[in-house]
């Protein structure tokens, strides 16, 4: 069974040149759906990578935004060692 994906020009004209460079590099005729399995069974084999392309990219913090943050800490009055922590999560 087959169905149609929609894709904007722009993409479609990307697979397209991927679809002649493939030609021109192998000599083999390939079809689009054939790329595009291939590049899905690709993205299935690396998937942390591609669900990481779709994360919010984190830019440093200005000066400002890290002054914001620090604002809302408050010091408990107790020093806390690597081992405290240890102790809380691995018990």
């Amino acid at each position: 069974m087959t169905t149609s994906v929609k894709m904007d020009d722009d993409t479609k004209s990307r697979l397209e040149r991927l679809q002649a460079e493939i030609r021109l590099k192998t000599g083999r005729k390939v079809t689009q759906q054939t790329i595009l399995a291939r590049l899905v069974e690709n993205a299935i084999e690396s998937k942390a990578d591609l669900v990481d392309s779709f994360r919010e990219e984190r830019v440093p913090l200005s000066r400002t935004e890290r002054e914001t943050f620090h604002e809302g800490m408050v010091s408990s009055g107790t020093t806390t060692t690597e081992e405290d922590i240890d102790d809380v999560l691995y018990g």
